[in-house]
């Protein structure tokens, strides 16, 4: 398995796996018609994922077409837009899936009511360069959020970027829509590090620098069963099928560092 597809999948199981049995209405039929009319003006893409349901509904203006979309209105079984994804560059699309997981854990540290108010930015490469277009920008805003701070509805935008020059990274942001604010980094990457306790984030840092199950015994001076049931642990609240697959997705998201 990909690093790509290991933080794929705890995307995937963060957000499908919410609690949304609470009786409450998405409004998605208010969230379509706002969207529908924002894309006819922006001439951009937009997607509107509904988490609940395991849907999303694309809307793509003249600038689908850099993504092979022929039509304007469109719907697919899943809340994830893979078929948008498949066009990104591997590298920034594990970035940007990272950044929207380090997103999901800052937002639980304020008012759910307030999770609108803070939106992620970022600059993605393009796979291959498209009628002369090879960045682009994205963003990610959750719009419906349940009393239960369950996220019902995301709304990702995807336009041509002006910022051409060339640079590692995808520039990724999160900020406050009302005030400007650039988060610190250092608050969310600290925020996504709650996925794992202190012990197991110890125990990956040594499974990062290639010590064994007895190795690691010996330096944390604790007994190998314990190593072992820590990485066991830590494979299974990261939604991958390996430490090391744990220790890639653990540096993206900032929890580990080399």
């Amino acid at each position: 398995m990909s690093s790509n597809l290991s933080i794929e999948n705890e995307l995937s199981v963060t957000f499908l796996e919410q609690n949304f049995d609470i009786g409450e209405s998405n409004d998605i039929e208010f969230f379509k018609k706002s969207v529908a009319n924002y894309v006819n003006l922006e001439q951009c893409v937009a997607v509107l994922s509904d988490y609940r349901a395991d849907k999303s509904y694309i809307y793509a203006g003249s600038f689908g077409s850099v993504f092979g979309l022929s039509e304007k209105y469109s719907v697919i079984d899943s809340a994830f837009e893979d078929c948008i994804f498949s066009y990104l560059n591997p590298d920034d699309l594990v970035e940007r899936h990272a950044l929207e997981l380090n997103f999901y854990h800052f937002l639980k540290t304020v008012p759910h009511e307030n999770y609108s108010h803070y939106s992620t930015f970022s600059r993605i490469r393009l796979q291959n360069e498209i009628q002369k277009c090879s960045y682009i920008n994205h963003r990610t805003t959750y719009l419906k959020t349940f009393s239960n701070g369950s996220i019902s509805l995301a709304l990702c935008l995807y336009a041509p970027s002006t910022d051409l020059q060339s640079r590692s990274g995808i520039d990724g942001k999160i900020f406050n829509i009302q005030t400007g604010e650039i988060i610190d980094a250092v608050r969310y990457k600290n925020n996504a590090a709650t996925i794992l306790s202190k012990r197991e984030i110890e125990v990956l840092k040594q499974v990062s620098k290639g010590r064994k199950s007895e190795q690691i015994a010996a330096e944390m001076h604790i007994s190998v069963y314990t190593v072992r049931r820590h990485r066991q642990n830590i494979i299974e609240k990261m939604k991958v099928t390996n430490t090391a697959e744990a220790v890639k997705t653990a540096l993206v998201m900032g929890i580990i560092s080399l």
